[in-house]
């Protein structure tokens, strides 16, 4: 099989590092984009370069900012100008907060939003019209399985971004049917450990309502945490995302899965998405669509 060019979005760390790897040794040349990759994640950008000649792979960086639309039309440019073309995009990058959803003020609410949903809207502005010119590619969304599953408190900024990434994932799935771009949905659940989700999420600036919730959830980040990583096997580790987004990309256009759900505490997702996913396609049928629930071959 011959390789994809790959373009993963947040890659600097956790599962989009992880994803460019696993991607990298499975044959495919791959963008980890990122940003700062002249200044703070320039040790990133190194780390890549090392993995690259030591496993002789084609696993290369670019700069990558997703809160950007000058940044994302730049790395798409640069990645067409090196490559000719490209295959497939992961959106993977995300931001976590925690905290008492009073406690952050609108403006913090829409910054968690911006990375999450508004950075996709970015690449795919960026992408699209090559990859609808080319007549097939691949969009793959990193989800959440918060999205249907299991909600712990404190968690809801993030929550509802993510929930906002599906929605949009869903319409794009039917809007780019036509021009034969697939899409798959990649749901993680709660990995509490092999990312820097929680290590580098933000917090809300409104201490004095963090404070009054403090009296009556003292610790409940700390509970969450641990009771989530009680739930999970012994084996489950947080590779199987990357794992996971491999087989979705190398399997045959025309084959690759709408949803992959790697949940191994199993809060639920997995369930409400195979109601809701099977009602899209029972609609889509009964208004006359059926056609684009699978892609048109090129």
């Amino acid at each position: 099989m011959m390789g994809s060019t790959v373009v993963i979005t947040g890659a600097s760390s956790g599962f989009g590092a992880l994803s460019a790897r696993a991607l990298a040794r499975a044959g495919h040349t791959v963008y980890a984009g990122m940003r700062h990759t002249a200044d703070r994640n320039a040790t990133q950008v190194a780390a890549a370069r090392t993995f690259a000649e030591e496993h002789g792979v084609d696993l290369r960086t670019v700069e990558l900012d997703v809160a950007s639309q000058a940044s994302a039309d730049a790395a798409i440019a640069t990645v067409l100008g090196e490559q000719g073309s490209i295959d497939v995009i992961v959106h993977n990058a995300g931001h976590m907060v925690t905290g008492p959803t009073e406690a952050f003020t609108p403006e913090e609410l829409a910054a968690v939003y911006d990375t999450n949903v508004l950075g996709t809207q970015r690449v795919n502005r960026a992408v699209l019209p090559h990859l609808r010119e080319q007549r097939h590619g691949l969009l793959v969304w990193v989800g959440s399985s918060s999205t249907r599953g299991g909600t712990p408190p404190y968690l809801a900024p993030y929550f509802a971004a993510k929930a906002g990434m599906d929605a949009l994932a869903v319409s794009y799935a039917a809007e780019l049917a036509r021009f034969g771009i697939e899409t798959s949905i990649v749901v993680p659940g709660s990995f509490t450990s092999g990312t820097n989700h929680f290590a580098n999420g933000g917090h809300p600036a409104d201490t004095d309502t963090v404070t009054a919730y403090e009296k009556h959830y003292a610790g409940l980040m700390e509970q969450v945490g641990q009771r989530l990583a009680a739930l999970a096997p012994a084996d489950a580790d947080v590779s199987m995302v990357a794992d996971a987004i491999v087989a979705v990309v190398d399997a045959p256009a025309g084959t690759r899965p709408f949803r992959v759900h790697i949940d191994p505490a199993n809060d639920g997702s997995a369930e409400v998405s195979e109601v809701a996913d099977r009602i899209r396609v029972d609609f889509l049928r009964r208004i006359g669509l059926a056609d684009v629930l699978t892609v048109t071959a090129a």
